[in-house]
């Protein structure tokens, strides 16, 4: 088999020098008053993993009412550009490029964050999982149903946050429509009992999602914007899949080809969901006939079963997390067949160096042994 993940892709929005991607990893770093990306740690962090054919960043939150997670990064202050435009800088001064991720979590929080009052969602049902506070995780509440000025302004929040992503000087932007997060909360049957427009049929359940696409491809070309789904995700961040999950998502992939996106951007199913009749269990094989555009999928993959996907046809890019924690020279070290660093699970979210910038180079940790 030839080496899939590193030929270069041909697709004419990305151009990229290979087909391996940095997937977006919350690390929970940016440990300041106002959640700004840090020279001394987010900038060599990305820096580091620059090799990767793309890379896209951790989550991060168009507005304050966004957070849901302790030490997150946001796109909507002057303070929070600045930050970011020096991780662009030291990504692009060694040739790589780098999106951002665009991020509202919904109900995956806590009025910890928001000075008391409740975090915001399609509906007023407790998702019952927990949110990782100041303090520690502590359970979730049950939010606020939005209304409809919240949600019109919500979609202003993500058109900004999309504008502040080319001021920093991004790539493109992802749009962060999986997980359990807001728009999967507005996607999902459980969590979605509105009786308006942005509720009931599939139509009016993603109608949200599209008119923040809308609003997003106004102040950036389409061909920079890419979103993430999960359309598998079960008994994970509160979400509880029913029969109209995988059509939803259908639809969604579907009309996605009246649009000229960066990629779609597809997850494998994170837990065993071969007893659900009405889940999908490859992803990938699955919609990839439905989808004209760039397909990249992402969950559990390495690089034999990476080059397979590709190889297969079904899949044009591949996404990995953990691996690139901990080997910054993923790239290098597929390329030459090195042996793969492990990480360490007790630091993916711990402030400071440890477990985020001190993982070495292959080529550096052999000329220290």
């Amino acid at each position: 088999m030839r080496n899939q993940l590193l030929l270069e892709t041909l697709d004419k929005n990305l151009n990229l020098k290979n087909r391996v991607v940095m997937a977006p990893m919350t690390r929970s770093r940016a440990a300041n008053d106002g959640n700004e990306p840090t020279e001394d740690l987010h900038v060599p962090y990305y820096a580091q993993r620059a090799s990767a054919g793309l890379i896209i960043t951790e989550g991060s939150q168009v507005s304050k009412q966004a957070v849901g997670y302790v030490n997150t990064p946001g796109i909507y202050s002057k303070d929070q550009v600045a930050g970011w435009k020096k991780v662009t800088k030291a990504v692009h001064d060694k040739g790589g490029k780098i999106f951002i991720q665009l991020w509202h979590v919904g109900r995956m929080s806590h009025p910890d964050f928001h000075n008391g009052d409740l975090p915001l969602a399609p509906s007023a049902i407790n998702p019952n999982a927990e949110s990782y506070t100041p303090e520690g995780f502590k359970d979730t509440v049950t939010p606020k149903a939005m209304t409809v000025a919240e949600i019109k302004q919500t979609v202003t929040d993500f058109k900004n946050a999309a504008k502040n992503a080319v001021e920093a000087g991004f790539d493109g932007v992802e749009i962060h429509s999986s997980n359990g997060y807001l728009f999967h909360q507005f996607f999902n049957g459980t969590s979605n009992h509105r009786t308006d427009a942005y509720g009931g049929s599939i139509e009016n359940r993603t109608r949200f999602f599209f008119e923040v696409l809308d609003a997003i491809k106004e102040v950036l070309p389409q061909e920079k914007i890419g979103a993430r789904f999960n359309p598998s995700l079960n008994n994970m961040f509160g979400i509880t899949m029913d029969e109209e999950t995988i059509p939803t998502f259908e639809y969604i992939i579907k009309r996605l080809n009246n649009y000229n996106l960066a990629y779609i951007h597809l997850s494998e199913p994170f837990n065993d969901v071969s007893d659900i009749s009405y889940a999908i269990e490859n992803i990938a094989k699955h919609f990839r006939p439905l989808y004209n555009g760039t397909l990249m999928i992402n969950a559990g993959f390495d690089q034999e079963s990476g080059n397979k996907v590709i190889e297969d046809g079904n899949a044009d890019l591949v996404a990995f997390g953990k691996l690139y924690i901990s080997n910054p020279d993923l790239v290098e070290r597929f390329q030459h067949n090195f042996p793969l660093a492990e990480w360490d699970n007790d630091t993916f979210y711990t402030p400071g160096k440890e477990g985020y910038t001190d993982y070495p180079t292959y080529k550096h940790a052999t000329e220290h042994v």
